[in-house]
């Protein structure tokens, strides 16, 4: 009788270790406190947020490395300034000149080719200044006519950068009732070009996002000065400390992986690309 007694309570001390263990793993699982996911600031074009690229490409960039992104998006020129004061992380931006001397200044690591697409020049369907099918130059010769307004951002955008690149080489300073500079993002610059029924120059990208809600032609395409390359820079944590480079670099790796230009190449808006990978 002694040796069953001895046996239950040998089973029961055990039965109760295999309980406190359970249970204690079940505590540990249950109360786990997952990772908060770091902040990283994003200074960029106005064009890769309202052509929706942004909304499709960030939250796989999100999930894969827990880090929670911060979109500045401004006109080229602001961002570039904002990330030169260490307001940024990481910019995403397309004007080249701009972006190396920021480099060149040592506000940036290495600029790195991301993605490309193009300008186009967009106007009313009846296109009253008659540049369908012109060149770029001889299409700005011949909005100098005034019959429909020109809307520029007047941003310092990289879009704004090109049109005023393309006016200093033809030697005209554009002024007078015709020529509007807004100071918009491109969504903004669109919308108002269309209700006046006027003229802009417009990534490509973004007219194509919102092509639906615009009554407004591409007029003007193709042209070699069109070209619409962008550049990815991190911010350099020793002229800025206490920029995020770490996760800066995450996402320059990711953006510039496999699966980060697959998913550039696979965003589409009613079937059509609207940015191009530079594919080795």
């Amino acid at each position: 009788m002694k040796k069953k007694s001895s046996v239950f309570v040998l089973l029961l001390v055990v039965s109760m270790m295999f309980l406190v263990v359970g249970c204690g793993g079940q505590t540990n699982s249950t109360n786990a406190k997952p990772t908060e996911p770091t902040t990283l600031r994003l200074a960029t074009t106005t064009s890769t947020q309202d052509s929706g690229l942004l909304d499709y490409l960030l939250p796989v960039f999100e999930k894969k490395y827990n880090v929670k992104v911060e979109v500045l998006a401004q006109g080229t020129g602001q961002a570039i300034e904002t990330a030169s004061r260490g307001d940024a992380d990481v910019i995403l931006v397309h004007a080249k000149k701009a972006e190396e001397k920021f480099v060149a200044e040592g506000h940036g690591i290495k600029r790195y080719d991301v993605m490309y697409n193009d300008f186009v020049i967009v106007g009313p369907k009846n296109d009253p200044d008659q540049i369908k099918g012109k060149s770029v130059v001889d299409a700005f010769k011949a909005l100098t006519k005034g019959k429909a307004p020109f809307v520029s951002r007047g941003d310092d955008s990289g879009t704004n950068k090109k049109e005023l690149d393309i006016w200093k080489k033809l030697g005209i300073t554009p002024k007078g009732d015709w020529y509007q500079a807004v100071g918009k993002g491109m969504g903004d610059t669109l919308t108002m070009t269309s209700e006046e029924q006027g003229y802009t120059l417009t990534d490509r990208a973004t007219y194509s996002f919102m092509k639906d809600k615009l009554n407004l032609e591409i007029l003007v395409e193709g042209d070699k000065d069109l070209l619409n390359p962008y550049g990815v820079i991190a911010v350099n944590p020793d002229k800025h400390p206490g920029v995020n480079y770490k996760d800066a670099q995450k996402f320059i790796d990711f953006i510039l992986s496999k699966e980060g230009q697959q998913l550039i190449k696979d965003y589409k808006v009613n079937g059509n690309q609207l940015f191009f990978t530079y594919d080795k």
